[in-house]
């Protein structure tokens, strides 16, 4: 909560990196709020506020705060695990396939490589095992929020994944995504075959998949709002005119212009200016 001592604090801290030129436009109260900066603040703003424990953006005048578009990865962003390690769990085999998964979402491993590896130790694993896994995948807080709010405002909003469609079908229509893009888990006599449908939707599909939709929107990508936290976000990240790192790894929040390290993806909405009698859990 921004309120007492940390209030005080973050106003001293933006008070030495540049000059605040009104009071806060509170969004939710103690919750977010908004500051007119006379000027963009020097690059030490930032680290200090993330000392505070505070989520922050700071949008350049003439900017375009409210996205047409959203574009979000699902594992571990959308939903709180990442779905294709607590599969290998039915198998027995989770801290190996996690091991490997943590590596291609820090960028050390070639994506599709590292998910071919994974998938192809799953060889034989029952069916019903992805029902089983999907039973216990739990959706991030603020995440219905956030898709359900900017689709009340007219945004159009995808689901795409480097996970599979089995689980991305059923959380797309939970959360209230308009559509979803993955990958395809091979499946025969009711069995995993332990191979991935081609061609795989990796971080060049994602960025393909970001382009499509603001095609469809009829916006640019400066419109479009990306969010995500693996290296194979990366590119749609930084192509979206808000490309968020969400509780990510340590080269995607490096790379990434807009952060959210410790609040939910209600964060995202705020970041655009949304206020608090705003946000709604409906679908329109």
């Amino acid at each position: 909560m921004l309120r007492g001592g940390l209030w005080e604090r973050a106003l001293a801290a933006l008070a030495r990196h540049t000059a605040v030129l009104g009071p806060a436009d509170w969004l939710a109260p103690e919750t977010a709020c908004d500051w007119p900066l006379a000027h963009l603040p020097d690059d030490h703003l930032g680290p200090e506020l993330d000392g505070l424990g505070l989520d922050h953006a700071v949008h350049r005048q003439g900017e375009t705060r409210r996205k047409r578009v959203l574009i979000a990865d699902m594992d571990s962003t959308i939903v709180q695990s990442e779905t294709l390690d607590e599969l290998a769990g039915e198998a027995g085999i989770k801290d190996q396939i996690a091991a490997i998964t943590m590596r291609s979402m820090r960028g050390e491993l070639d994506f599709a490589e590292a998910l071919t590896e994974r998938v192809g130790a799953l060889k034989g694993l029952e069916e019903a095992a992805l029902a089983r896994t999907l039973a216990r995948t739990r959706v991030m807080p603020g995440a219905t929020r956030l898709v359900r709010t900017m689709r009340a405002q007219g945004a159009i909003c995808w689901l795409v994944s480097g996970g599979f469609s089995y689980f991305t079908s059923h959380i797309a229509k939970q959360v209230g995504f308009h559509a979803d893009r993955s990958n395809r888990l091979c499946i025969a006599d009711g069995r995993l075959t332990g191979t991935v449908g081609q061609p795989i939707l990796d971080r060049n599909a994602k960025l393909e998949a970001l382009h499509a939709l603001c095609g469809e929107a009829g916006v640019a990508p400066a419109e479009a709002l990306a969010v995500g936290d693996g290296a194979n976000d990366l590119a749609m990240i930084q192509a979206a005119g808000m490309g968020v790192a969400f509780q990510a790894k340590p080269a995607v929040k490096e790379a990434a212009r807009f952060r959210v390290n410790r609040a939910d993806l209600t964060t995202l909405l705020y970041f655009q200016g949304y206020r608090a009698a705003e946000i709604t859990d409906r679908l329109p």
